[in-house]
């Protein structure tokens, strides 16, 4: 019995020492979880008609969640096409002038031509066939001078093209269209208030896999390496641990003193370098929630 009873205390003593070594066992690293945010902001002035986004709802890229009223583009249109008519009643004008101004011309190269053969049977003289070449030149000059006209209404009318293609540019952004998957996180406007280029409608993120971003210091640095794999470490809530895989995925060239986070006025002051290791995201994960990582258990 005795012998039985020593047999039984060396167990439980090597059982409770394992244990104990496991509970102790520190991480390589400790840090927060972080996802990829993404302001998502209007780009046209005007009242926000609608927006269908609510936080924490998931929304898939090119799904339609907001509408900027587009009534004063639609007065702009409604002047550039005014604009446009009036310059292309001009051209009308224009082109009657030009008429005019050949049948003119018509009229003098038919004296021209007469004038030529009484010249020349010596029933006219030089001058007079001088005088209508003379008026001919003038008419010619006339009319290059009628069509140069035309150059400033094409221009105007480039311009007013270029004005309507950004406002059919703007038209197209005031239809907000969610850009990639991802979880609204936070919403920064509501239906009715006014828009502006810039100002933020909401926040989102995917949330299908977090960075936890650690320190490591200069000496553990060249055993990090990117693509790396690795073990994440986190709280489960109920006591115990939970782990899962990572890879290294981004790791900062320039070293920084330790966050402030830290409480002891000592550490705050070494010098480390961030790491981010990518962790697929089973839903338990959530961002700022602290982790560990364990580079030496991923290899």
């Amino acid at each position: 019995m005795v012998r039985n009873s020593l047999v039984f205390l060396l167990a439980g003593t090597l059982l409770l020492t394992a244990a104990c070594e496991d509970n102790t066992r520190t991480s390589d690293a400790y840090g927060n979880f972080e996802a990829d945010e993404i302001l998502i902001s209007a780009e046209t002035p005007g009242k926000i008609l609608r927006l269908n986004v609510t936080e924490g709802e998931m929304l898939q890229a090119g799904d339609t969640v907001a509408q900027i009223d587009t009534s004063d583009l639609h007065l702009q249109r409604l002047t550039l096409d005014a604009q446009r008519n009036a310059v292309r009643a001009r051209y009308p004008q224009l082109t009657a002038q030009i008429d005019i101004v050949k049948a003119e011309r018509a009229v003098l190269e038919r004296d021209k031509t007469r004038l030529e053969a009484l010249v020349a049977d010596s029933a006219a003289t030089q001058q007079e066939l001088d005088g209508v070449n003379g008026r001919l030149d003038v008419l010619e000059e006339r009319i290059r001078s009628i069509r140069t006209q035309h150059e400033p209404l094409l221009a105007e009318l480039g311009l007013i093209d270029a004005q309507e293609a950004r406002l059919d540019d703007m038209f197209n952004k005031s239809t907000i269209v969610n850009p990639v998957g991802g979880t609204v996180l936070i919403k920064h406007a509501e239906e009715y208030e006014l828009a502006s280029p810039g100002r933020p409608l909401y926040t989102i993120a995917a949330l299908d896999e977090l960075d936890l971003r650690v320190f490591v210091s200069g000496a553990d640095l060249p055993n990090v390496k990117l693509g790396e794999k690795a073990e994440v470490i986190v709280d489960d809530g109920n006591g115990s641990l939970h782990t899962l895989p990572g890879v290294v995925s981004w790791v900062n060239a320039k070293a920084e003193f330790t966050p402030t986070t830290v409480q002891t006025r000592e550490e705050r002051v070494n010098l480390v370098y961030a790491v981010k290791v990518r962790t697929p995201n089973d839903g338990s994960l959530k961002i700022g929630m602290p982790g560990e990582v364990n580079f030496e258990a991923g290899r």
